[in-house]
């Protein structure tokens, strides 16, 4: 019996005979295919993602078998793979995984002419095409993208090489091509990355704490940091609605980041590239909170290293709030708060966990999340993962009926870099001067008014307020 033979047949139950969604008739039917070496695979991620991108998925083909080098399929299910694509008339296969260059031109030969193979790093990267709002967006997806396309086209000149030798000198001018293309656009956003990280020292000269949302696409990031953010008027979360303030998106351009409503929220994933920032009082501190990209699994080193200057933003903040979603099932928990914490590698200032939908599993359900949490940490080795060691203990929150949201900023506020101080100067011009400079950098936590002096308690940055200290000592009387 062949291998092919020994491993479960899904065909049959999984394909889907349904028609396209009428809603959307420019949607691009396609097949899904998945392979693992364990438990049957779960598709529900990836047909998610590949109606997001604009497919509509007429069938599917999974199987539990080890990797093979050539389709990462067996050779058997590629070709029901094959026979499947061309009877549901699918112009793509989506592949639930990273195939290597050379799986991907082999499962194109085998597939009918002209159906398009796109993995998962591939299809990731046209949700991301489609988020792209900012320059360095549009950077860091070039990037990303020129790194997925370049070992395919050394794999493509191999090949045709191997037909024609005449066509090598030109395919290793296009490899050359990219080469030169990755290194300008690395250039590039070397040049964002020090321009954010001026505007981070900048805002916290004056006094704002940085605070980054991270977390798995569609954990329930992007509705938290509309409910703690500053000056949102609706209840409801809905569209729309809301003051519009004058802060500006972290893209280094001026763009508004409220482009369709405060914290557009949305159950579609990568609903923005770019990082959004706004105002928000955390603790009575003046805080900017930043919410950043979702992250996703099964993407490799390289494309998750291509948004360096977006995940900077989870690195170099304060406090990071990474939002776990406590309604998924123990494994998708674990995979995906793995797959979040891998790609955020190491922060500069501690990480609190929320385990965020907790209205929706209650008391047993949020004490599994919490011991699948926990035990997704454990796994975790410290030297791959250094933020493992930055990890505060979880929050859960439900932003629904606002359960854990004083929780939540509490946790913020003791993360934050505190410095406390009680100076006193003569009351004269300088004094007030210095006191106003306080004022303005939200350090003052009381005052109190002698007959020639004034005495001030401060609280807030270090570095803030060992300023307003040295301002307050160089004050003379008046």
């Amino acid at each position: 019996m062949s291998r092919d033979d020994a491993t479960t047949n899904e065909t049959a139950e999984s394909i889907d005979t349904s028609p396209l969604d009428p809603a959307d008739p420019d949607a691009t039917p396609a097949v899904v295919a998945a392979r693992s070496e364990g438990e049957p695979p779960d598709t529900a991620e990836i047909r998610d993602l590949a109606a997001a991108a604009g497919y509509a998925v007429v069938g599917e083909v999974t199987q539990r078998r080890r990797e093979d080098p050539t389709y990462d399929l067996g050779r058997g299910k590629a070709e029901e793979l094959m026979r499947l694509a061309a009877d549901a008339g699918a112009e793509a296969v989506i592949y639930d995984g990273g195939l290597s260059p050379g799986q991907t031109f082999s499962l194109g030969d085998l597939l009918p002419s002209g159906t398009a193979v796109i993995d998962r790093p591939r299809l990731a990267l046209e949700l991301f095409a489609d988020a792209a709002d900012s320059r360095a967006a549009d950077r860091q997806l070039e990037l990303a993208r020129l790194r997925y396309e370049l070992p395919r086209l050394r794999e493509a000149v191999a090949r045709d090489a191997s037909e024609d030798v005449r066509l090598q000198p030109e395919g290793d001018s296009r490899v050359l091509d990219v080469e030169k293309r990755i290194e300008s656009a690395e250039r590039a956003l070397d040049e964002i990355a020090d321009d954010r990280a001026a505007r981070r020292a900048e805002r916290r000269d004056a006094g704002l704490d940085l605070v980054a949302l991270a977390g798995y696409t569609n954990a329930g990031k992007s509705t938290l940091a509309r409910r703690l953010a500053d000056e949102v008027d609706d209840p409801e979360f809905g569209d729309g609605g809301g003051p519009r303030d004058a802060d500006r998106d972290d893209n280094g351009e001026g763009e508004p980041a409220d482009r369709d409503g405060p914290l557009a929220v949305a159950d579609r994933p990568f609903e923005t590239l770019s990082t959004t920032t706004r105002r928000a009082t955390v603790g009575g501190r003046r805080a900017l909170l930043t919410d950043t990209v979702g992250f996703l699994d099964g993407l490799p080193h390289e494309s998750v290293r291509s948004f360096r200057t977006t995940i900077d933003a989870i690195r170099a903040a304060d406090c990071a709030v990474l939002v776990v979603d406590a309604s998924d099932d123990r494994a998708d928990l674990r995979r995906k708060l793995t797959a979040s914490l891998s790609a955020i590698e190491a922060t500069d200032g501690p990480v609190i966990p929320v385990l965020s939908k907790a209205d929706e599993v209650g008391a047993d359900g949020l004490a599994a999340a919490v011991e699948a949490y926990e035990d997704a940490v454990a796994d975790l080795d410290p030297r791959d993962a250094p933020v493992v060691d930055a990890l505060r203990p979880p929050v859960p929150v439900s932003v629904r009926d606002g359960t854990g949201l004083a929780d939540l900023a509490d946790a913020v506020a003791d993360a934050l870099p505190t410095a406390t101080a009680t100076v006193e100067a003569p009351n004269g011009g300088a004094a007030q001067a210095a006191l106003s400079w306080a004022y303005d950098r939200g350090v003052v936590a009381g005052v109190d008014y002698g007959s020639e002096t004034v005495a001030v308690e401060l609280a807030g940055r270090p570095d803030v307020v060992a300023e307003a200290e040295r301002r307050f000592a160089d004050a003379p009387s008046s």
